[in-house]
């Protein structure tokens, strides 16, 4: 059985900076202003301390000796990395949910991909990806393993950061992705761990690769407005 956890304050405020880092109001390198955040969200300055540290472990920021906490980088190695770390963690779950799941698993499983092909076709990407990444985070009592579960929440943050530059890419793309996914939860649901964790690298290596399309013309853009501004 699944439990809702609360939040405490800090966790709610290291979700509202997260959010923040994510949709890109805050941008790499800047430094994250505790007293701003203590006073735009009535709460004290060790609350929001406290925020920063869990962030810290999601790779969003990094806290500096008498600089404080700055906003993580994104470039193309970490893109990389993030994505090479969460093939791995991802390949174990779905083997585990493929070796362990019931009659009503395999049903609400079968619901939430019907809600993704959903999203498809009204081109809700993030909420596409918000929908897969988020139901396999649930997945504790079928994986059955605390640390790959805690482990994988902690990339979570910065697996929606890559994939929210995602947003602008076609519909094609979005479908391709959908396809792949298909092919996980087909083998999932005859069983075929090995299949399924196969599938599941192919998956995060095409979102890898539209992560790193769209952070390229990101950064292209970056640079063209840098030139314009010193003409």
């Amino acid at each position: 059985m699944q439990h809702e956890e609360v939040d405490s304050l800090s966790e709610q405020i290291a979700k509202h900076i997260s959010e923040q880092i994510i949709s890109g109001e805050l941008v790499e390198g800047e430094r994250i202003q505790e007293l701003r955040i203590a006073k735009e969200l009535d709460v004290s300055r060790g609350s929001v301390r406290e925020a920063l540290l869990i962030l810290e472990r999601t790779q969003l920021i990094e806290i500096y000796p008498r600089r404080g906490a700055v906003v993580s980088e994104m470039s193309a190695g970490q893109v990389r990395a993030l994505f090479d770390t969460t093939a791995l963690l991802l390949g174990q779950i779905v083997q585990r949910i493929s070796e362990t799941w019931r009659n009503h698993e395999a049903e609400h499983l079968q619901h939430v991909f019907q809600h993704l092909v959903d999203q498809v076709k009204q081109g809700n990407t993030e909420k596409f990806y918000d929908g897969i990444f988020q139901y396999l985070a649930h997945q504790s009592d079928m994986v059955a393993n605390p640390y790959l579960i805690k482990f994988y929440k902690e990339l979570l943050p910065s697996l929606r950061r890559s994939y929210f530059l995602t947003l602008n890419t076609s519909k094609r793309e979005l479908q391709e992705s959908l396809e792949l996914l298909k092919l996980v939860i087909d083998a999932i649901l005859i069983r075929k761990s090995q299949q399924a964790t196969l599938f599941m690298e192919d998956f995060c290596r095409h979102l890898r690769n539209l992560v790193l399309e769209s952070l390229t013309r990101m950064k292209q853009i970056e640079l063209a407005w840098a030139r314009r501004s010193r003409r």
